[in-house]
């Protein structure tokens, strides 16, 4: 027994909402890296200059991850049984790593600046604090709304960038008060380290999927014990539930049954697996029917 589901209006709803969300989020990460830059450099600002050069990391990972979103939502081929929804998790880990790398670039220009700090021009920072809050916190409320990983990841990187443009904010009025040249470098580090521990988070999600790692064990786990207590059922087994990008599950197992049961009686079992199967919104499910005594020919 094999079932498929199409993609019905409201799923097709969501992919187009999550290429048009990773669309918006790509043009203004990339208009205001390329903004921040120059503003880095004018108010020689280390901790504006990684922020920018985070923020180019950013638009390269979301550049990536819009363009996976368009090939995700590509119909199932031959080749791509199951649909192109892994091109959302393959970018999601990409962005990870862009991030990584980009996080340990700037701690290896912020650490020195530590050492030697230079008074940057407060005014500037403060300005461009106040714009990468609203333009950074837009893009925010747009991926929040998503489901995918790859939106998830995003939301991340942006919501990252917001809490250090806060921490430039305050750190430009301390700084235009104090004249603490030591909290520019500061600053940087704090909001690079905070960045990381959230990546490598998202990342071990992310390689768990691709290792199809059940993606939630508590579901599974009710899953078999709502088929095993159906009355035809003798045992449950080879259940593997994986996901195709953290969104949509797949869901194959071998069922035996208890007494040999003509084909209308197999339909009827059928339709009520179904049934038990529904509310859970699985993506594929395969379900295979096996006699009571039968050789199971997966086992090895």
């Amino acid at each position: 027994m094999h079932k498929h589901h199409h993609h019905d209006h409201s799923h097709h709803h969501a992919n187009h909402s999550e290429s048009s969300n990773i669309a918006l989020a790509f043009w203004l990460n990339f208009g205001f890296a390329l903004l921040e830059i120059v503003g880095g450099i004018l108010t020689n600002s280390v901790a504006i200059i990684a922020d920018a050069i985070h923020d180019l990391g950013d638009s390269m990972a979301i550049g990536f991850a819009w363009v996976a979103s368009k090939i995700a939502n590509k119909k199932p081929t031959q080749r791509y049984s199951y649909g192109y929804r892994r091109w959302s998790l393959l970018s999601a880990l990409i962005s990870s790593a862009i991030l990584l790398f980009g996080s340990a670039w700037v701690l290896t220009e912020a650490i020195p600046r530590l050492l030697q700090p230079q008074l940057p021009h407060t005014g500037g920072m403060f300005v461009l604090a106040i714009l990468g809050i609203a333009v950074n916190g837009a893009a925010v409320l747009r991926l929040r709304r998503g489901k995918t990983q790859n939106e998830k990841v995003l939301s991340w990187h942006l919501l990252g960038d917001v809490l250090g443009w806060v921490a430039v904010l305050l750190g430009s009025i301390l700084m235009y008060f104090t004249g603490w040249a030591w909290l520019d470098p500061a600053l940087c580090i704090a909001f690079t380290l905070f960045i990381l521990v959230n990546v490598v988070k998202s990342l071990k999600q992310t390689l768990a999927l691709f290792l199809q790692v059940s993606p939630d064990p508590a579901l599974q786990q009710d899953i078999f014990q709502k088929l095993s207590q159906l009355e035809f059922v003798a045992s449950v087994h080879h259940l593997h539930l994986w996901s195709l990008d953290g969104e949509q599950h797949v869901l194959t197992m071998h069922v035996e049954i208890n007494t040999p049961s003509d084909l209308a009686q197999q339909l009827a079992y059928k339709q009520q697996i179904a049934q038990l199967l529904a509310p859970y919104k699985l993506s594929h499910t395969t379900v295979e029917f096996e006699l009571a005594g039968e050789r199971c020919r997966d086992q090895h």
